[in-house]
């Protein structure tokens, strides 16, 4: 069987969370002796090897902004497509929904992961958070299956556009301390901090937690890993606020040093607003964080109802009420600590990711 991935940045890079889809799943399917050939983005790959463990690299070229590079770069992954067809397509991003009319034409199976409810972020607004509604929608008319990564997305797929979709979440590696002295570089002590991972933008709520925080007893350190790679006023807002308690790390590429954050820290705090199943509380839940979540449906759905964490509301006082009851009860937060890694359920791991995906290329190559 030969499967074709569109939508990623490509293979091996990581960035986000389709990235590190993409990269386990593409090697998984390879094991089990699948022709994987994913397109990667041409600019950002200054060595450009046609195969890198066992997985084909088609790299076509785009232009490099921030709404169009990745419509641009789907579109003329299409067209490559066309003359080289796969056994199966694979396509991430609502974003790319109308293009399914052209493997529909060319009659070439294809399944997406449409993620998340891109049209509600706030960094969408206007004409941009149409353009995302009006993709999605056009992803159910014209692909072949629609994946969804939980059952709250699939719900809202079916009350939104009327059409089911099949649900296969992301995987987490459950993982202990392996080297605690690695947060000594931000001068940081085990269990004397709290964390925030993700990008600086609106839906991640990073303000109001920030805002929670100063305002609560707690003589703990607040560290902010994260940033966005472009200028912005938000994020410019954000890391102006002058308290001794905020450590600003900016983007931690090293893996090691990451993964030791989550485990020393005191509590994670997940704002993450609009999406289904989160790659960075995936990360939370495995390195054994005490999770400290946006009352979502979403992370509802993936701290099990709070038997993995606990929820605030989305206000500064909700916050505030949190971190000072946690810290007046620091044996629940070491419960949760040692609770989370088994929200690593079957479901989340890579293993059955991967065979979930490759059961359904199969169905929809046979069909």
């Amino acid at each position: 069987m030969k499967v074709a991935i569109i939508g990623s940045r490509g293979y091996p890079y990581v960035y986000s969370g389709y990235e590190t889809l993409i990269k386990h799943l593409a090697e998984g399917l390879v094991e089990k002796g699948v022709e994987v050939t994913v397109y990667c983005h041409k600019g950002l790959f200054s060595e450009r090897p046609k195969t890198v463990n066992g997985v084909n690299l088609a790299y076509i070229p785009t232009v490099e902004t921030k709404s169009l590079s990745q419509l641009l770069h789907s579109l003329l992954s299409f067209i490559h497509l066309i003359f080289n067809k796969p056994d199966v397509l694979f396509v991430v991003n609502a974003a790319n929904g109308p293009y399914g009319l052209i493997s529909k034409l060319f009659r070439i199976p294809t399944a997406i992961n449409v993620d998340g409810l891109e049209w509600l972020r706030p960094k969408w607004k206007g004409l941009g958070a149409k353009y995302f509604k009006w993709s999605a929608k056009q992803a159910t008319k014209f692909y072949d299956l629609i994946i969804n990564d939980s059952e709250e997305m699939k719900r809202v797929y079916q009350e939104t556009f009327h059409v089911d979709s099949e649900v296969i979440a992301y995987g987490g590696i459950i993982r202990k301390s392996k080297a605690p002295e690695l947060i000594e570089k931000w001068e940081l002590k085990s269990n004397d901090y709290y964390l925030i991972v993700g990008r600086l933008i609106p839906d991640n709520n990073a303000d109001l937690i920030i805002e929670g925080f100063i305002n609560s007893g707690s003589s703990k350190k607040l560290v902010v890993v994260g940033d966005v790679p472009y200028t912005d006023e938000y994020a410019s807002k954000i890391k102006g606020i002058s308290d001794e308690r905020l450590v600003f790390t900016g983007y931690v590429t090293n893996q090691n040093e990451l993964a030791e954050l989550y485990h020393q820290a005191f509590g994670y705090f997940h704002g993450h607003e609009y999406g289904g199943t989160n790659p960075t509380m995936l990360k939370a839940l495995a390195y054994g964080s005490a999770i400290l979540a946006l009352n979502t449906a979403f992370n509802q759905e993936m701290l099990n109802g709070g038997e993995f964490g606990r929820f605030f509301e989305k206000n500064a006082k909700s916050v505030t009420h949190l971190v000072n009851s946690m810290e007046a009860n620091a044996s629940e937060m070491a419960m949760l600590k040692q609770n989370s890694p088994k929200g690593i359920t079957k479901k989340y791991t890579w293993e059955y990711v991967v065979e979930q995906y490759y059961t359904a290329f199969q169905k929809l190559r046979r069909n």
